[in-house]
């Protein structure tokens, strides 16, 4: 079980509210990169409903839906932010990854004192105090619940792609460049959704 060591050396700092970050879908041939920012007070405690929060990719998709629901009943506000493929076509995955993350931190009416960013990068070009943690979502309580919360999000926005474009099978692999995926892109070249700056796309 994840604990809060890291978010408390934060607030012994003199930080008030914390914004802990993450986002999904740097990797895919389809679709947009979803980030989330959960925010949070020093008076913030682990409880059984979170007991079971840690990285995204080592929990079911029924188990990240569950706890989807109790992070936003926990957390003082969730953000979420997203940039759709034609802008990581247009300004890279890396810079669209940080511009999701942006938005998100933009949709919350608390606005965070001090950022926790996962990821070996801060966010560039903005004023806010701010620590990049290299594999964040594996070992910081805060920034695994965000990866939750981006994660859910983007798998459910990939659903609704699978019903405008179902030959290709979005809710199955969510874009990511999976066997399956990878045949239906030569099978029929690709959709309005997939990623054409991506190599495998092009091929």
């Amino acid at each position: 079980m994840l604990d809060l060591k890291e978010e408390k050396k934060i607030f012994a700092q003199g930080y008030d509210i914390i914004g802990a970050l993450d986002e999904a879908g740097r990797g895919p041939l389809a679709g947009p990169v979803v980030a989330a920012c959960v925010i949070f007070k020093a008076n913030f405690s682990l409880n059984n409903q979170l007991a079971e929060v840690k990285d995204s990719k080592k929990l079911t998709a029924k188990k990240r839906e569950e706890l989807f629901d109790k992070i936003k009943e926990n957390f003082i506000e969730v953000g979420v932010g997203v940039c759709d493929h034609r802008t990581i076509d247009k300004i890279n995955i890396l810079q669209a990854s940080f511009l999701a993350m942006k938005k998100a931190i933009g949709a919350l009416k608390n606005k965070p004192r001090f950022l926790m960013i996962d990821g070996g990068r801060k966010l560039p070009n903005s004023s806010m105090p701010q620590q990049a943690y290299v594999k964040g979502d594996e070992r910081i309580f805060s920034i695994a619940a965000a990866s939750i919360v981006a994660k859910v999000t983007r798998d459910r926005l990939m659903r609704e792609m699978d019903k405008l474009y179902p030959a290709y099978e979005f809710a199955r692999h969510k874009g990511y460049g999976t066997k399956l995926h990878l045949e239906k892109l030569k099978q029929y070249g690709h959709c309005p959704i997939h990623r054409l700056s991506f190599r495998r796309v092009k091929k």
